[in-house]
C-alpha cells in the first residue's frame, strides 16, 4: 500500500513541476514590440553582486575638454565622442549640468554595442570670468550609472583684462 502512495506522490510532483506550478500554463516571454524596456536591466542583483561584464559601457575619447582662454560672452562648443563598448544596447536617460550656462545635447535613441555617438555641449560664458570648470552629468544604463564630462578654461573679463 505504501508503494502505491509513494508512486502517486512521485507522479503528482513530476506533473506539477512540468506544468509550472500545476496551472497547466507555460511561462511565456513578454513581448516588448521593439520598445526600450527590452534593454533595461539592473547590473546589481538582489544578493548584492554586480555584473560589470554584461552591461552597456561608454568609452569616451576624452572626458575633459580644455578650451583655453576665451573672452567673456563667447559660446564654447564641444562634442564628446564615445563608443558603446559594452555587450548591451546603451540608453542615455539624461544629461544635465548644475549650471544653466552649460547645456548638453545627447542621443535619445538606443546606441547598439560597437556604435559611436556624440554628446554636444555648449557653455555660455556671459557673466562668467576667470578659471571655469563646468561639468555635465550623464545618467545611462551603464555601471556605474553616472558619467561626468568637463569643460575647463579661462574666461577673460571684457574691458578689464584678465
Amino acid at each position: 500500500m505504501h508503494k502505491g502512495l509513494a508512486a502517486a506522490v512521485l507522479l503528482l510532483t513530476v506533473f506539477a513541476c512540468n506544468n509550472e506550478g500545476g496551472t497547466g500554463k507555460q511561462i511565456e516571454e513578454i513581448k516588448t514590440e521593439g520598445k526600450i524596456s527590452s534593454i533595461v536591466r539592473s547590473p546589481i542583483s538582489a544578493d548584492g553582486t554586480v555584473d560589470t561584464v554584461n552591461v552597456a559601457k561608454m568609452a569616451f575619447e576624452q572626458t575633459v575638454h580644455e578650451f583655453g582662454e576665451v573672452d567673456e560672452g563667447a559660446i564654447v562648443k564641444h562634442e564628446f565622442k564615445f563608443t558603446n563598448t559594452g555587450k548591451q544596447p546603451l540608453l542615455i536617460q539624461n544629461a544635465h549640468s548644475t549650471c544653466g550656462c552649460t547645456v548638453p545635447d545627447w542621443p535619445k535613441d538606443v546606441i547598439p554595442p560597437g556604435q559611436t555617438a556624440t554628446i554636444k555641449v555648449e557653455f555660455d560664458t556671459k557673466g562668467k570670468t576667470e578659471l571655469q570648470e563646468k561639468s555635465v552629468i550623464i545618467t545611462a544604463n551603464t555601471y556605474p550609472s553616472i558619467t561626468r564630462l568637463y569643460l575647463k578654461g579661462t574666461v577673460n573679463k571684457l574691458g578689464g583684462g584678465k
